[in-house]
């Protein structure tokens, strides 16, 4: 199907015939199972703190030492230990621009790597220091958000989308696999798949990850509401007839689990952008998995086995010890 009628369907509010075609796409695939996916931030601190959508660019201002608005290296390692036990991925390790240097991020992604088994990916901003990373990571991810040029330069004014596209092509170049992050919901619309859809060819993208506004206070976007459900699927389903063998990880919110079997039956792979440990074991967990259920699909990890959290110690370093036990002891919380 060409991009032009794919839009159109979405315009002339055809979408459920693409996400039913993007299901059995999907199946055809052989993508049966569902993936709980789950970001390690490193930093709320980020030196850009200029995307007009982002919580980080209402805190610049307010911290003082950006040292301080680092995490504890030992409580990230442990978040990714709690992670191998719930058969969570790892969707990426993400900090602003600035937050830690190179090799403190090598160092944290290798000690990830020992402790899932698994490299990962980086979400770090626009960086030079790609060759210095080795087997500890698979990918590198661009942020593109708006796959919009006028909309890009008005929103994320200092992450260019043509540095980002040097960026990914010498990940390429040196053997790593390719991501970019959408935000639906900043002003987009449904012609700009055009650019997307050129933008993912151009730069052999292998992972597309799409993100629903999130508005939060005190952004030009605060007041803004979260895009349609049905359109967000439409958009996923798009990416998923165009490129059928492509990765989709999905972000929704609390506030919108029942996007998450539209997602999937549109050609999601993975779910992201969840309160692991505030979710776990609760209603909101449970919801997870009813929507993965009914979409036939299996679901690779847990959100309610309580007995996956397993000891308060650490396999790996009993200096996590103290983080393991106080995440296991926020996932027990009556939460809600």
């Amino acid at each position: 199907m060409k991009t032009m009628d794919v839009i159109d369907k979405i315009k002339n509010f055809e979408t459920l015939d693409l996400i039913t075609n993007a299901n059995k796409h999907s199946l055809k695939e052989g993508y049966d199972e569902v993936t709980l996916e789950r970001a390690l931030f490193l930093s709320w601190w980020c030196d850009k703190g200029d995307c007009s959508f982002c919580y980080m660019s209402t805190q610049k201002n307010k911290i003082k030492d950006p040292k301080k608005a680092k995490r504890k290296v030992n409580a990230i390692l442990a978040e990714s230990e709690l992670c191998k036990r719930l058969g969570w991925n790892i969707e990426f390790l993400s900090g602003g621009y600035d937050s830690f240097d190179t090799d403190e991020i090598k160092a944290i992604a290798t000690k990830i790597f020992k402790i899932t088994g698994s490299p990962v990916w980086l979400n770090i901003g626009i960086t030079n220091d790609l060759d210095k990373y080795g087997e500890e990571i698979v990918g590198v991810t661009g942020a593109v958000e708006i796959a919009n040029p006028l909309l890009h330069e008005k929103i994320c004014p200092s992450k260019s989308l043509s540095d980002i596209g040097e960026m990914l092509d010498k990940a390429g170049d040196l053997g790593f696999k390719k991501a970019i992050t959408i935000i639906l919901g900043l002003g987009e619309s449904p012609e700009d798949l055009t650019y997307l859809i050129q933008y993912i060819k151009e730069h052999k993208i292998n992972r597309v990850i799409f993100y629903s506004l999130n508005p939060h206070k005190g952004t030009i976007f605060e007041n803004s509401s979260q895009p349609s459900s049905i359109y967000y699927a439409g958009i996923v389903a798009t990416i998923r007839l165009t490129f059928p063998k492509i990765e989709i990880i999905c972000g929704t919110w609390t506030d919108n689990l029942a996007n998450i079997g539209l997602l999937v039956m549109s050609g999601a792979n993975g779910i992201t952008k969840f309160p692991l440990f505030k979710m776990f074991g609760t209603r909101y967990g449970k919801r997870v998995e009813e929507e993965i259920y009914w979409t036939g699909r299996k679901l690779k990890g847990t959100f309610t086995d309580i007995s996956k959290l397993g000891s308060n110690k650490s396999q790996f370093d009993s200096e996590l010890d103290i983080f393991i036990k106080r995440y296991i002891d926020e996932s027990l919380e009556n939460k809600y």
